[in-house]
């Protein structure tokens, strides 16, 4: 049986991308995504984590992307800096 999916883990996985959504992170937790996405919502009420924009995507492709504008729907997010608390 696999070991469960910690909020520690969603925390340190996001350290290490910078920025992430739930569906890059449930993928590289081995995770569903609705539990990854409730645990990045719980780490934003800690304050922990903060919702950012979609991040740029090099060359600023998006006008001729075929997903046209779906994947700025996907809220995601990055660790908030700590040192100013």
């Amino acid at each position: 049986m696999a070991n469960p999916c910690r909020l520690t883990d969603v925390r340190d996985q996001l350290a290490f991308a910078g920025v992430s959504n739930a569906r890059e992170l449930s993928h590289k937790l081995q995770a569903s995504e609705p539990m990854v996405q409730a645990m990045l919502e719980r780490l934003v009420l800690m304050q922990k984590a903060e919702q950012v924009q979609q991040p740029v995507t090099l060359g600023g492709q998006c006008k001729t992307c075929p997903q046209g504008k779906k994947c700025q729907s996907v809220p995601y997010y990055r660790l908030r800096d700590q040192s100013n608390v």
